[in-house]
């Protein structure tokens, strides 16, 4: 399972011309589900995102977590964040879970960050989304956590 996430001031995630979700001060994580992935995975990645240290303490380091911050989580899915793009002009995106699968342990990690942090939104799963956000920082970081094997 992969987190794409971003430190941001504010984000926001809209279908057509409704917003869906969005935070002020957090992180902006596009979460994508990778075949052979399971809640195991789910849980780790969320408490990943929720205690990973990317906001700035007293001194400028980073050593502040979203939680510390007291900041929010915009969870959004991510079919095409798995691709293969080693090779070739076109990714491959055989990496990615089913649709079944990648809905269900995106729901999960989802799930298990409101069990962790006030204030998390979403995205939606499968639709077209559009995605605002302010990075503060910019700070971006992948974190990946891989099924055991």
């Amino acid at each position: 399972m992969i987190g794409l996430l971003q430190r941001v001031t504010s984000a926001k995630v809209e279908i057509g011309t409704d917003t869906v979700g969005a935070i002020g001060r957090g992180l902006m994580v596009l979460v994508g589900v990778e075949r052979g992935d399971t809640e195991r995975e789910g849980d780790r990645l969320a408490e990943r995102l929720v205690g990973y240290r990317v906001f700035p303490d007293a001194e400028g380091r980073m050593n502040r977590s979203v939680a510390d911050v007291g900041g929010a989580l915009l969870l959004v899915p991510q079919f095409t964040l798995p691709a293969d793009t080693r090779k070739g002009a076109r990714p491959s995106l055989s990496n990615a879970a089913s649709p079944d699968a990648g809905k269900r342990l995106f729901d999960h990690v989802v799930s298990r960050a409101h069990a962790l942090l006030p204030v998390v939104e979403t995205g939606r799963f499968g639709a077209h989304m559009q995605v605002t956000l302010t990075n503060d920082g910019p700070v971006t970081f992948t974190l990946r956590v891989a099924p055991p094997g």
